[in-house]
Parts: structure tokens; C-alpha cells; sequence
């Protein structure tokens, strides 16, 4: 069986405990309005025309977007650095797109990744088929389970998809005690509102003996290059890039919630 991703990011930092390299699926089944890798969202292989000037001449550069790797080549890529895991107590993220979404491969690639004792994370949205999700905590040593909105029909506005699946898996791996750290992406002036942020802290709120741990990511723009390089709309390129500082007034606002939260990944 083949899968397909489209970059693999070595020395990461951000994305679970120590450091970890990074492979990006291909395809994703949400389209939201911020997405920084837009690259990642489509399941097919892409072809971008690349067009570049040198001394008043035009030159075309055919760019193509992800591919098709085994099991074994994958598994060859994130093991030229089991030393850094080793020493960092880091490891794996498998990230997107949505790595769910083509969750027979990240079956078996999870499976050799426990053969190598090597940790695993999983970077979600939690859109997908709650039995395969079942399957996949058996390998996986930590969730980044994304959550954008509490309630649906912004969530349906901003990303194209209703978030009921999403909220009931998030629940499932709570209840499988599943370790599991929320993510909230902060987007200015559509999730930061004063309503959305009290759905959360009461979403929160009703489950804070079982999320140990909740990150509130600041909003940046440098995705917006990426829409301009692959001719793709972006609609937020208004938004300025935020800073940590800008997000320590959450902190105090769940503070009484007695859940560990920070700004920023790990």
C-alpha cells in the first residue's frame, strides 16, 4: 500500500514533546478559511506552473505538489533521525491535510513505528470515521486534536463542514483516556469573539477532569505566500500575524478552570 504526503519537516518543535520529524498527508476533508499549508488540502498530486524572469526572459517551472511513498520509504525517512528522538525524547507527528483521512496506510506506518519503539503523535482535526480512530489510539502515544469553533454552523461557515463528528470523537478518546492535548487556533475577529470564547470555556469546562491540557495557537499569515505560489484564493490576507503576547488574556480567562494552558505548541 502507498500513501501520500507532501513535505516531511526534520527538527520540529512544535508539533509534541522533543524533537520530531514531521510528515505531511496529503488531503484534507476541511477547507478552512486560514489554512496555512493550502497545498495539503487537495488528495490528488498537483502540478503548479512556477513562472520566473532572468535577464528580461520568461522561464517556466512545472512544481508538483506531494507523492506516493510505501510504507518502507516512509519508514526510511523518519528513521535517519531516531538519534535526535532518542536524545530529545521526541519521535513522529504525522500531520496534514489530515493523516484520518488516510488512515489504512497510517495504520501500517504507525505499526513499524511501534516496532521501532519510536513515539507518535498524532496531528488531527478529528473529522473522520470514529472506528478508524479507535484503531489508530491503539499506536498513537499523544493527540493534537484541533478544535476551531463549539458551535457548528460557524464551524460549517469557516470550514465547510459541521463539527458533530468532530466534538463526538474528541469525547471518545477522552473517555478511552487517550492522551490528549486540545489545540484552538486563534483567529482575530472570527473565533476570538466574546461568544466564541465563552462556548469554549463552557465546552471546557464540562469535560476539564478529562482535557489535562489546552494551546491556543496566535493566528500568523505566512501561508498567505503559499496561495500566491499555487494561484489559490485567500481571503484573509487583511489579518495581521499575531504575536504570544497578544493571547495572554486567555490564559487568565481559563485560569479558574484549573486546566494546564499555554500559548503555542509544545
Amino acid at each position: 500500500m502507498e500513501g501520500k504526503i507532501f513535505d516531511i519537516k526534520r527538527f520540529a518543535l512544535n508539533d509534541g514533546p522533543g524533537i520530531r520529524t514531521t510528515v505531511f498527508f496529503k488531503g484534507c476533508p476541511l477547507k478552512c478559511t486560514w489554512c496555512h499549508n493550502p497545498e495539503g488540502i487537495s488528495f490528488d498530486i498537483e502540478e503548479f506552473e512556477q513562472e520566473r524572469f532572468l535577464d528580461g526572459e520568461r522561464f517556466v517551472h512545472i512544481q508538483k505538489i506531494g507523492q506516493s511513498v510505501s510504507v518502507q520509504k516512509l519508514m526510511d525517512e523518519i528513521l535517519k533521525d531516531v538519534n535526535f528522538y532518542i536524545q530529545s525524547g521526541g519521535g513522529v507527528t504525522f500531520s496534514g491535510g489530515e493523516p484520518m483521512a488516510q488512515s489504512e496506510f497510517l495504520t501500517l506506518v504507525l505499526a513499524e513505528c511501534k516496532k521501532k519503539g519510536l513515539h507518535v503523535t498524532i496531528d488531527t482535526t478529528g473529522l473522520c470515521n470514529t472506528d478508524k480512530l479507535d484503531v489508530i489510539s491503539n499506536y498513537a502515544d499523544l493527540f493534537l486534536y484541533d478544535m476551531k469553533f463549539v458551535n457548528s454552523d460557524l464551524h460549517y461557515n469557516y470550514t465547510g463542514v459541521k463539527n458533530s463528528l468532530i466534538i463526538e470523537n474528541l469525547d471518545f478518546l477522552l473517555n478511552k483516556k487517550s492522551a490528549v492535548i486540545v489545540r484552538v487556533p486563534i483567529i482575530p475577529g472570527i473565533n476570538d469573539t466574546v461568544e466564541c470564547i465563552a462556548d469554549l470555556k463552557e465546552f471546557v469546562k464540562n469535560r476539564q477532569n478529562q482535557i489535562k491540557e489546552l494551546h491556543f495557537l496566535p493566528f500568523h499569515n505566512i501561508g498567505q505566500s503559499k496561495y500566491e505560489r499555487f494561484k489559490k484564493d485567500y481571503s484573509l490576507s487583511a489579518l495581521s500575524s499575531q504575536q504570544p503576547d497578544d493571547l495572554n488574556y486567555l490564559i487568565e480567562e481559563f485560569k479558574s478552570l484549573e486546566i494546564k494552558t499555554q500559548i503555542g505548541g509544545l
